[in-house]
């Protein structure tokens, strides 16, 4: 069969996709809601990598590279968190009583209220519950191509077939959804047919925090460890942002700043999130926020995960022990056979929550701040390093990458595919013994047994 060319014989074709592809840049550029990159944890992973909105296929465009031309990478080991989800049930019930208080009390001329009122329906059912959707799908499949070509010696054709990159994943079905999504991306990138798919699930790693009886009793379970979250929900920025609400929405004030209702204004931020990260749409929801409401609601987020997640206590960081020594136990392994010349892993692709990248990236020091977030400093937190939005997307990835070097293995870590130096150390990919002696009191402690086991209580017998 001769060649076709395809402009001759599909005009219409070429000039409907032509006008798709302008359409989707249009959005990408024009159409996204300026509060977007405040999202937290719900953030598109393309709102913090604003390269790949320009990126139509998502697949095109990376900002990693190995330190210098003469370094080839040996080793990647990649944690990743799952892609876009449904809300949770318990969101779910915020965003409908949210839909039913405006349409039971809102009122007023504004053209996006009245689009609400009249075309916007609640179509959230709690039977979604936190899965994850066809975007969610593709965040990981369009992760995996890139990974791919920036990696092509570590995630190649002979490695899958060989068996040489592994797969783990949390038991939670978001999760398992997005390491399928990735192999997906991988055969279809690497043209490999008929392979099945093969994770391990494994929670002590992935869920860890669960597996934390200290973390769970101290943390998790405690009434007071979020003290700084309460505190600011009752603080002058987070009224303001309730009655400016109740003003654009024309709603008692009453009904809004108090009781019940006064949480809702961080489900109309939901709202906005959801309807773009699901549907790719500025949603009518996003106009009963401003920017300034979005970067109060985004610290009170950030502040929730600081606290529970991140620096605010020690358990939540040491909780991550159990993944810390996996991480350098692959490292480790890998650098030990590279050296000996013996062919091992090539790559780990493990997929987890936020909650397992954030203590993971505080109990090794990044994004560290030295004042830490507290109720009252939201006005000299603006420029915080501890900042949910840029660090646990969705699809959120930390890479560490092994590589030889002329001068031994080097480390280099990205943090959602961009550079980012380890903690107290001036070169970009420093030397793999450097980096292992910086972390030589946490590799040779950090027991996650010891540090999980809540204190034993001492029973006295005080009977007479």
């Amino acid at each position: 069969m001769k060649p076709v060319h395809l402009l001759s014989r599909n005009k219409h074709f070429v000039m409907a996709a032509l006008s798709i592809v302008m359409a989707h840049v249009s959005y990408s550029k024009l159409t996204v809601p300026a509060i977007a990159t405040y999202f937290g944890t719900k953030c598109r992973y393309e709102d913090v990598n604003l390269h790949l909105r320009d990126d139509i296929l998502f697949v095109n465009k990376s900002l990693m590279g190995p330190p210098s031309a003469a370094c080839k990478a040996v080793h990647l080991v990649a944690v990743l968190r799952h892609g876009t989800r449904y809300p949770t049930a318990k969101n779910i019930r915020k965003l409908a009583s949210l839909y039913d208080l405006v349409m039971a009390e809102a009122s007023g001329p504004a053209w996006w209220l009245e689009g609400i009122k009249s075309n916007w329906t609640m179509w959230y059912t709690e039977d979604m519950d936190g899965k994850l959707v066809t975007k969610g799908k593709e965040d990981h499949r369009h992760l995996a191509i890139r990974l791919a070509k920036t990696f092509p010696t570590l995630m190649s054709r002979d490695n899958l077939l060989g068996e040489r990159i592994e797969f783990l994943t949390s038991s939670k079905h978001r999760c398992v959804d997005s390491v399928k999504a990735f192999q997906e991306g991988l055969h279809q990138h690497l043209d490999v047919r008929g392979l099945g798919f093969t994770h391990y699930v494994n929670d002590s790693l992935m869920r860890f925090f669960d597996q934390c009886q200290r973390f769970v009793e101290d943390v998790e379970n405690s009434k007071t460890a979020l003290k700084e979250v309460e505190i600011f929900k009752t603080s002058v920025e987070m009224e303001g942002v309730r009655r400016k609400m109740a003003s654009r929405l024309q709603i008692p004030h009453s009904l809004i700043t108090s009781g019940y209702f006064k949480n809702l204004v961080e489900a109309a931020f939901f709202l906005c999130s959801y309807e773009l990260a699901i549907k790719s749409e500025n949603s009518l929801w996003c106009n009963t926020l401003d920017e300034v409401d979005a970067e109060v609601l985004e610290y009170k987020n950030d502040l929730k995960q600081y606290w529970k997640r991140g620096y605010g206590y020690d358990i939540n960081r040491k909780s991550s022990c159990s993944l810390f020594h996996d991480l350098f136990r692959r490292l480790e392994e890998a650098s030990h056979y590279y050296r000996l010349g013996k062919a091992t892993k090539a790559a780990t692709v493990q997929v987890g929550h936020a909650e397992t990248l954030l203590p993971l990236l505080s109990l090794m020091g990044f994004f560290r701040d030295k004042t830490p977030l507290t109720a009252e400093n939201f006005s000299v937190q603006r420029g915080r390093k501890f900042r949910t939005s840029q660090l646990v997307p969705y699809a959120a990835n930390l890479l560490f990458v092994l590589y030889e070097c002329r001068d031994e293995l080097r480390l280099q870590f990205f943090l959602n595919e961009k550079p980012v130096q380890f903690p107290s150390m001036g070169h970009p990919a420093p030397l793999y013994d450097t980096v292992r002696a910086h972390y030589s009191k946490l590799l040779q402690g950090c027991d996650f047994n010891k540090e999980c086991e809540l204190p034993k209580v001492n029973h006295m017998n005080t009977e007479l």
